[in-house]
């Protein structure tokens, strides 16, 4: 039932409760029981809008920031993770597998501003070995929502 909610909710978090029940064959207000106490167990972690900013005149641009760093003992990567998650600029934090052992999210009003944020802040963190930023140039897709219009295709000839 919960992972039935989660679907729903995660697709369009503005569904009605009355429609969601109906859809899940559920009470309206065991719907919202669920729900609430989903986010009151931080299984629901919050909720937010897709902006697609390049149609606006907010000018912004996000990068993605592959960082290397050295584990501390006693806590590896976590306290790291904890430091550079609580910069605004930055909007999200994974560990990875691979390369390198994190990835950032930032975004900025430039790609100078971003510049000076790895500069100035990040590459100054105890632990950071090396740092490596990629600019988003054009989002087609994010999160499952397609943020390009729909063009008919061009047929490229041989």
């Amino acid at each position: 039932m919960r992972e039935e909610i989660l679907r729903l909710i995660e697709n369009n978090s503005k569904i009605d409760l009355k429609e969601a029940a109906v859809l899940l064959g559920m009470e309206e207000a065991e719907v919202a029981n669920e729900i609430a106490q989903m986010e009151k167990e931080k299984v629901i972690c919050g909720y937010y809008t897709m902006i697609d900013w390049d149609k606006t005149n907010d000018d912004r641009v996000t990068a993605l920031i592959e960082v290397r760093v050295t584990p501390q003992r006693g806590s590896g990567f976590d306290d790291i993770a904890d430091r550079m998650m609580r910069y605004d600029e930055v909007k999200a934090v994974y560990l990875m597998s691979g390369g390198f052992d994190f990835t950032l999210i930032i975004e900025e009003q430039s790609m100078k501003e971003i510049a000076q944020f790895v500069t100035n802040k990040l590459s100054t963190l105890e632990s950071i070995l090396n740092t490596s930023t990629h600019f988003i140039l054009k989002k087609y897709k994010d999160y499952g929502t397609v943020l390009t219009d729909e063009k008919e295709r061009l047929v490229v000839m041989p």
